[in-house]
């Protein structure tokens, strides 16, 4: 089995080392912030609770107070920190140093490109991107992305040892920023604030069309499958006739920007595009939870 040590112990650092873990691999991982460390075993456990599995794998995760001795003996490495460029660009340097010259250095990040995370070292065939999805130990994707000078072995490794976890790795093989997913889901979100920014409907008219639509058969009905379900002949018409109808600002939204300037932050605040009880939280995650753990055995049976 692999040694597997995890930089970042939050939402999805947490959720890596439950995913190792549980598949038998030993874990080593460390945060930042003390108050992260002392409680993500707790969290592991909680989680596993949650999802109605024993809490055993937790006993293969051990808790390093820093970065060196956490990587120390590690095959690969995942670095889940915020997404903050500078932040993740010291990190990699401090992992070029302290792992072992042959441990795979990978990168969570959701949208920057890998070969700026890795610009500060030399080791560039070692280097990949891990894009995983949040919940990591739900969601069966992640993007293996390679950069300039990543080996090929490097990428086979990775997308192997996914396999073995139950995951679904892809290959993404020009590091772009936001990767393919990312790319796909923010399309939709430019589109979605705009149609809310200028009057067509509220915030809740446009997550009912989705769920109620579309959304019902994304799990195994693709866009592209869908275009060439209904004829790309069709879908051509319908692109040239939408096209220069669809938002194409460069930058982010003034919608957006001036939710945050509000304070309006989502779940953290209680307000973003809609507004959120503490019940209402609690109700939207156990209906994700549920909904993709029945997806997942629906796709599985």
């Amino acid at each position: 089995m692999d040694r597997v040590a995890i930089i970042g112990a939050g939402l999805m650092g947490h959720g890596l080392a439950l995913v190792f873990a549980r598949g038998g691999h030993q874990v080593t991982i460390t945060d930042a912030f003390p108050q992260a460390r002392a409680s993500v075993l707790n969290r592991v456990a909680a989680t596993l609770t949650a999802l109605g599995q024993p809490a055993d794998p937790v006993a293969l995760i051990t808790v390093a107070d820093d970065l060196p001795a956490c990587v120390a003996q590690a095959d690969i490495i995942i670095e889940a920190a915020p997404e903050k460029l500078d932040l993740k660009q010291r990190l990699f340097a401090e992992l070029e140093a302290a792992a072992r010259p042959d441990a795979i250095l990978a990168s969570n990040t959701s949208v920057i490109p890998i070969g700026q995370i890795a610009a500060r070292i030399t080791s560039k065939a070692r280097v990949c991107g891990t894009h995983w999805w949040n919940p990591p130990y739900l969601v069966p994707l992640v993007e293996v992305i390679e950069t300039e000078g990543t080996a090929p072995e490097t990428i086979s490794r990775v997308m192997a040892l996914l396999t073995t976890l139950g995951k679904t790795p892809v290959h993404v093989r020009r590091d772009v920023p936001g990767f393919v997913g990312n790319r796909l889901q923010h399309a939709l979100w430019r589109e979605a604030i705009a149609l809310v920014e200028t009057g067509v409907c509220d915030a809740e008219t446009i997550d009912l069309v989705v769920k109620s639509s579309f959304g019902r058969r994304l799990a195994v009905l693709g866009p592209l499958e869908n275009a060439d379900l209904i004829g790309t002949d069709l879908a051509l018409d319908i692109q040239t006739f939408l096209t220069p109808h669809l938002n194409n600002r460069a930058g982010p939204s003034p919608y957006l920007e001036a939710l945050n300037a509000e304070g309006r932050l989502g779940f953290k605040t209680g307000q973003g595009f809609r507004t959120w009880t503490p019940d209402q939280q609690a109700a939207l995650r156990a209906k994700v939870l549920a909904h993709v753990t029945a997806i997942n055995k629906l796709l599985e049976d």
